[in-house]
């Protein structure tokens, strides 16, 4: 009886463990890559036989039993290149000439795709995408575009919020 009780206790640490044998094998994730795991998102940080440690966005620490990574979809956004994308808006007031914005916001940087995300009685958000280098490149890099944006769009009288 007492090895039934300590088999089906130690079931949960050997399924973590092979888990974790698995994942070191296959590398579905790395240290350092930006993983999306049941709608949470972050920087993988440290991998153990046994759990898994994520830095979320918000700076919390997401700890993963190797299983769970094992029987579950994880999105990988930065396995193939180190680079990641980023969202990045700005609010304007709503009389503003949204296409000389975004004009504006498009030709400040090639590849960048600028639109309307949202609007109502205060003003009108636009959001535009782009390309950090690495995943925790994407707060200064999002940063530093707003603040580019936002002093463009001063100069050309399209905004009165000071960028910082």
């Amino acid at each position: 009886m007492l090895g039934l009780v300590v088999g089906f206790a130690a079931r949960q640490t050997l399924a973590n463990g092979i888990a974790g044998i698995l994942l070191a094998i296959t590398q579905p994730i790395r240290i350092g890559d930006l993983v999306t795991f049941e709608d949470q998102t972050g920087e993988v940080e440290d991998i153990q036989l046994t759990y898994t440690y994520i830095r979320l966005d918000d700076g919390r620490r997401l700890i993963v039993p190797n299983e769970r990574l094992a029987q579950s979809s994880i999105a990988n956004h930065s396995i193939v290149d180190s680079r990641v994308q980023i969202e990045v808006s700005v609010w304007l007031p709503p009389d503003s000439d949204l296409d000389r914005a975004i004009e504006l916001i498009e030709d400040e940087q090639a590849g960048i795709s600028a639109s309307v995300a949202e609007t109502d009685r205060e003003g009108i958000r636009l959001s535009a995408t782009a390309w950090a280098d690495s995943p925790d490149g994407r707060g200064p890099a999002a940063a530093e575009l707003r603040r580019r944006w936002l002093r463009l769009l001063r100069e050309h009288g399209l905004s009165s919020v000071e960028a910082s």
